[in-house]
């Protein structure tokens, strides 16, 4: 039986993934045990996973990864194999107002776990002084894309991802590989830039939250090369989907056009992203988990480039098609969770706020490296995705008001009314 610690797991993309291991472990009969490890800030919801928690595989422990006592209790209790680390402060904005919390939790609480883990799986040394572990086991640091800083938006309105039959992507995917990987996608992917994001680009972050990922980053590296701990690392894009907190941009828009209010856009929204469906990331994580090479980073990508303003339009232009069935009224089953006329759902909800400090132009993944190696590509192309997001949100409302607290109100008031 193979058991994971899973930190962070009642946040967006730990509780995605606690919910995509446990299937996966059912699908393919496999015995596995998941200890869960989350602290249950504003941002973690154990209502997120109240069903999993009632399953036998799974185990919660409410606690902060910073507490080297209550990890080691983990450890002493089960005999881990894996440590999957989400756990991390992780909105951008917050990360300006406050620092010091970013650098607390995601750099020094990795290296709690890191400490503990090592100490457990150590069971000897080689003859040149570094551990011997036991085998099977592995340490995952899941990062971001915004460890490698910015890069130039040098196409403003996009251009197709194909130049005379090559990927323009850095690592070199050819015509048949893209198309294999892009399969069943109506129309090519806009890239809006001739750089990547590969693994092999410098780490250059701009932002307090991305330097505490980097941080977190480069530790989990020198792990590696002082100890040979047996480490992987996966940086992402922007993820989106289902239990996603209110507070990140797809979410945000969301909930503000059900019920009428302004859609804050940062700048003139011009700001590129590649979008990945969170499902599609954890099944890349779970790749990475049992086959990626020790020592390894891999990028973990959606090839859905598109700027935060062309977002929010098609967020709106979606909401109206699902809200009305393309009638000239709300659907029976959504008058009471649409809050607003059916005419005002537009683009004039629109509304420009003051740009973000050090906001980074544009970020795009290159996942050639996970795709060769690994077999990953995304399946969920934007258009898909969104429209299941929003499904997901419109029919999970309960979710919702439940994690909309007085600070969150309070917490937008501060940072979207400037």
């Amino acid at each position: 039986m193979k058991k994971y610690l899973i930190t962070g797991a009642a946040g967006f993309i730990g509780a995605n993934f606690l919910k995509y291991k446990l299937k996966k472990c059912t699908i393919d009969n496999i015995q596995c045990k998941l200890i869960v490890l989350d602290k249950l800030t504003y941002a973690g919801n154990l209502g997120t996973i109240s069903e999993e928690i009632k399953d036998e595989r799974v185990e919660f422990v409410k606690g902060d990864i910073c507490n080297k006592e209550l990890v080691e209790n983990i450890f002493m209790n089960h005999d881990i194999d894996f440590v999957v680390n989400f756990a991390a402060e992780s909105h951008v904005d917050r990360s300006i107002e406050d620092p010091g919390i970013f650098l607390k939790t995601n750099i020094l609480g990795t290296q709690i776990l890191m400490d503990v883990a090592k100490q457990n799986w150590t069971v000897g040394k080689d003859k040149f002084g570094y551990p011997i572990y036991k085998n099977g086991k592995k340490f995952l640091q899941v990062s971001t894309d915004e460890v490698y800083g910015s890069l130039e938006r040098e196409y403003p309105e996009g251009k197709f991802l194909m130049d005379s039959g090559q990927c323009t992507i850095d690592n070199g995917l050819d015509k048949k590989e893209l198309e294999k990987v892009l399969n069943g996608r109506e129309s090519m992917p806009k890239i809006f830039g001739s750089k990547f994001f590969t693994e092999r680009t410098p780490l250059d972050p701009r932002s307090p939250y991305a330097t505490s990922k980097t941080g977190a980053d480069m530790l989990v590296r020198a792990y590696d090369e002082t100890y040979h701990f047996p480490v992987n690392v996966t940086r992402c894009s922007n993820n989106y989907g289902p239990y996603h907190f209110p507070e990140k941009l797809i979410p945000l828009i969301i909930k503000n056009i059900l019920e009428g209010e302004k859609l804050p856009v940062y700048g003139d929204g011009k700001q590129v992203r590649d979008w990945l469906y969170v499902e599609d990331h954890c099944k890349g994580i779970d790749m990475v988990i049992d086959g990626g090479k020790l020592g390894e980073a891999y990028n973990v990508g959606g090839f859905n480039e598109e700027t935060n303003i062309n977002i929010v339009k098609m967020t709106i232009d979606t909401i109206k098609r699902l809200v009305t069935g393309d009638k000239e009224e709300i659907k029976e089953e959504y008058k009471d969770i649409v809050k607003c006329n059916l005419e005002d759902i537009n683009y004039d909800l629109i509304t420009y706020v003051q740009d973000r400090l050090g906001h980074d132009a544009r970020y795009a993944i290159d996942p050639t490296k996970t795709v060769k190696e690994l077999g990953f590509y995304p399946e969920t192309p934007f258009i898909v995705g969104i429209e299941k997001t929003i499904k997901w949100y419109l029919d999970n409302q309960e979710w919702v008001n439940d994690v909309v607290s007085g600070d969150y109100a309070k917490y937008y008031n501060e940072v979207y009314n400037k």
